[in-house]
């Protein structure tokens, strides 16, 4: 006996689930609706499977092939125009040459077709229609029967006043050949509207059989996670994938589980998942292939496709997510809710119960969205980020999208411009830095490789080997689990907002430049720019000084991204120094936080040691946290006036300061006749200011850099002290005191501009537009500054003792709320 699979359907009461993939691939328990109807056909012996095709028929045609793999023959008949159920049969009349059986491919059952075979040969029916009970007949085609089985009357999706059974049309037909000669070829013509009416009028033995199992036709979501329920209980006999580890519970090939995960059954986890520490998959959630699950996430009753990525602690609740979705840090899903496939939801957004996001769409970061997503754009609000682009490793940010990033910004520099990469010395940026280069080649350019190193040696590389442009990546070290990639300019400051907007456009188009295979350059390989960099941190450095009171250093830093330029640049200026840096257990760096964490650690070891000075080197090589010789903590607040001393007390200013930084600098210009020249508060801004400057010696433009480049910082501040016989912490001690306080409040996105209107309209006094809203108050002052990347704004207040700063940070919270409410 031969099968016609019908499997045309669009499955639009299943959007958006169904956009971009035909009605029975939608998997269920982890296969394909169509594949368990090619088991089910296969296990009652039918072997030889005609398929009807009709809306996006290559997706079901390459994933079942010949049908070899699955133990099957299989052939196609694609609709070019609608047909009905038995006119695209019709198409496959050639074939159909024996007793065949019509099944749809978007139902889900575990019907006993043999029996329905065998009653269908008893009866020498021409046409049986295989029935069964169900609840609530409405939606169906209801069928009654005589008692020796033949079709007595039919009414398809009647009311309730016209119920006059439950036993429903499944759709499933055992067919003789002849019935496709009751209409024409390329005729609209319908199986139980047009076919069977006609057979019973003409007195045709057409019959029905009721059969006892599992049949849903899943025309709805609920029904769609109804069946995985159904599957998971053992309720519909359907071969669940994975191996059963335990009552209820099935896992895939290769899925890796944390022993503090907590799985409660019934569940599946396909192949190759990461089950994170923490996370909870409970009951009645399906996860597909290829997904992560990170620590503390949490899953119930619910539908997650492939390749999907759940960020930490994020909670997913009776939703269904669709194929490549990332569900970030701290992001909920709740009931009844789908996510279609491509989508991004960003940390700590919201979608409420019953709401469909179309796919390919972005809830930004803290946005909640309470109705339907349809229409709009898959683009994020921005791909730049406060220091270049910063995403998920791996998951973000793959070898894929940086080979189209690369393409992209070496399409908007001239052909042969001379691009220097870096990257630190983990294996994922070096993953991602390879990557880079190839679509940086694509395009023309001509790429030198600078190997591994941190971010000021990257800049330092990009003006010393004259280069357009540069591409810096490193793994954060906020988040291990996410990668920067810093974009420089000519002199290794980073690009405009301009430019960014440039690479944005050109990577959204994909108009990427092409070069003939006789313009590709070969990569330049730049040996011991590390080592260069270290020797010119130190040149302008009196060593015969440092070597004469050889100062003791305690330190705390990355030995995998520092070690071969501190160890440089200390051995050659006679400095000794201990490194406190925790012990790596993996191939990723620390947490900034976890650094910090030490603290108090390092402050005991300076003073048991004796120590000039103590130090945290951040593992990029761009922030400082340094501890005096008595184990006092200079803030970064201070380091920035620290270092405005030392520029003020050499050369006599200007001093280039971000516009958050304490009056108290002020003050130190006014006693050394120096000037203030204040910026926005982006590092972007705050480099540019300083790369722009026109200094006349590269020394010089080190000083100003003290404020980017940790080790140099820590390096000149230990020689300024030698140089002038001071102890550090007897040049902190002539920093006046200053009273800064920072706060965060939450704000969404659509009423950050609201905010800095009414501020700015309500205010009477002296403000400053700079960067945000700064209100000088008689005591103090206070800025506003909505955050780019999060949907908060940032507080920054001082005044002239900390209980003046502290009322200043609770007005402006107070205020902010109020307007952000309004």
């Amino acid at each position: 006996m031969k099968a016609i699979i019908m499997a045309g359907g669009e499955g639009t009461r299943l959007r958006p689930l169904t956009c971009g993939r035909p009605k029975p691939m939608m998997p269920v328990v982890n296969r394909p609706m169509m594949e368990h109807i090619v088991d089910l056909l296969k296990r009652h012996g039918i072997n030889e499977i005609g398929v009807t095709l009709q809306y996006l028929p290559d997706a079901i045609r390459d994933y079942f092939g010949s049908g070899s793999e699955f133990g099957v023959h299989m052939r196609y008949y694609v609709e070019k125009v609608p047909l009905g159920t038995a006119g695209s049969v019709k198409n496959a009349q050639q074939f159909l040459d024996e007793t065949f059986v019509v099944i749809s491919g978007d139902a889900l059952t575990d019907l006993d077709l043999s029996q329905a075979m065998e009653f269908h040969r008893q009866k020498g029916a021409m046409a049986t229609l295989v029935l069964t009970p169900v609840d609530c007949p409405l939606e169906y085609g209801v069928v009654i029967t005589d008692q020796d089985g033949r079709i007595t009357q039919f009414l398809e999706k009647p009311g309730w006043g016209e119920v006059f059974s439950d036993t429903v049309n499944t759709g499933i037909y055992i067919l003789e050949p002849e019935v496709l000669n009751y209409f024409e070829p390329g005729q609209k013509f319908d199986f139980s509207k047009d076919l069977f009416p006609l057979l019973l009028k003409e007195k045709q033995p057409l019959y029905g059989t009721v059969l006892a199992g599992y049949w849903c036709d899943i025309g709805n979501l609920q029904q769609y996670v109804q069946a995985h329920q159904d599957c998971l209980t053992g309720k519909a006999a359907i071969k669940i994938p994975g191996t059963e580890i335990a009552p209820g519970i099935w896992i895939g090939e290769n899925t890796r589980i944390d022993r503090e995960a907590q799985i409660n059954g019934p569940v599946l986890i396909g192949d190759n998942c990461l089950i994170g520490p923490g996370a909870v998959i409970d009951a009645y959630s399906v996860i597909g292939n290829g997904c992560m699950v990170q620590e503390q996430a949490t899953l119930k009753r619910s539908v997650v496709w492939d390749n999907v990525y759940i960020g930490p602690k994020s909670a997913i609740r009776g939703a269904v997510i669709g194929s490549r979705v990332k569900v970030n840090a701290n992001a909920a899903v709740y009931e009844g809710s789908v996510v279609g496939s491509d989508s991004v939801l960003k940390e700590r957004c919201l979608l409420k119960p019953d709401v469909k996001l179309w796919p390919g769409k972005v809830v930004e970061t803290g946005a909640t969205v309470g109705s339907s997503l349809v229409w709009g754009t898959a683009k994020s609000r921005s791909l730049f980020g406060i220091e270049g682009i910063t995403g998920l490793t791996n998951i973000d940010i793959t070898p894929e999208f940086a080979c189209r990033l690369g393409a992209a910004h070496g399409s908007n520099l001239g052909i042969a411009a001379r691009v220097g990469v870096s990257s630190d010395s983990y294996a994922a940026s070096r993953m991602i830095k390879k990557a880079l280069i190839c679509g940086l080649q694509s395009a023309g350019a001509e790429v030198l490789d600078f190997g591994d190193g941190i971010t000021p040696m990257h800049r330092f590389a990009v003006r010393t080997y004259n280069c357009q442009a540069g591409l810096h990546v490193r793994l954060s070290s906020q988040r291990s689990d996410k990668l920067n990639i810093l974009f420089t300019d000519a002199k290794g400051a980073n690009i405009s907002r301009g430019q960014e907007r440039k690479i944005e456009n050109t990577l959204a188009r994909e108009d990427f430049r092409r070069v003939e295979a006789r313009q590709i350059k070969p990569v330049r390989t730049v040996e011991g720019v590390a080592q260069s960099y270290a020797r010119d941190l130190i040149k302008d450095i009196n060593a015969d000084i440092l070597k004469q009171n050889r100062p003791h250093l305690t330190l705390l830093y990355d030995r995998a991204n520092l070690e071969h330029i501190v160890s440089t640049a200390l051995s050659a200026l006679g400095i000794a120094a201990d490194n406190l840096d925790l012990p790596r257990e993996s191939g990723i760096p620390h947490h900034w936080s976890a650094y910090e964490e030490l603290l108090s650690d390092l402050t005991r070891a300076v003073r048991e040691k004796g120590s000039a000075a103590g130090a945290i080197i951040d593992p990029n090589g761009d922030r400082l946290i340094i501890v005096d010789g008595q184990g006092n903590v200079i803030s970064e607040d201070k380091l920035t006036a620290l270092i405005s001393l030392i520029i003020l007390k050499e050369q006599a200013g200007p001093v280039i300061v971000p516009v958050t930084a304490p009056r108290a600098i002020d003050e130190l210009a006014r006693r050394y006749k120096g000037t203030v020249i204040r910026t926005k508060t982006s590092q972007q801004d705050f480099i540019n200011k300083i790369m722009n400057h026109g200094f006349q010696t590269d020394g010089q433009l080190q000083r100003y850099l003290m404020n980017f480049d940790a080790l140099s910082a820590l390096l000149r501040i230990i020689d300024f002290c030698a140089r002038k016989g001071l102890t550090l912490q007897e040049l902190v001690a002539e920093i006046p005191d200053f009273f800064l306080h920072k706060r965060e409040v939450q704000v969404p996105w659509e009423a950050k501009g609201r905010v800095i209107r009414k501020l700015i309209e309500e205010q009477s006094g002296k403000l400053e537009l700079l960067d945000g809203v700064k209100v000088y108050h008689p005591n103090g002052w206070a800025l506003v500054l909505p955050d780019p990347e999060e949907p908060v704004c940032r507080l920054f207040t001082e005044g002239l003792n900390m209980e003046i700063a502290e009322e200043l940070t609770d007005l402006y919270t107070r205020k902010i709320n109020e307007i952000a409410g309004a």
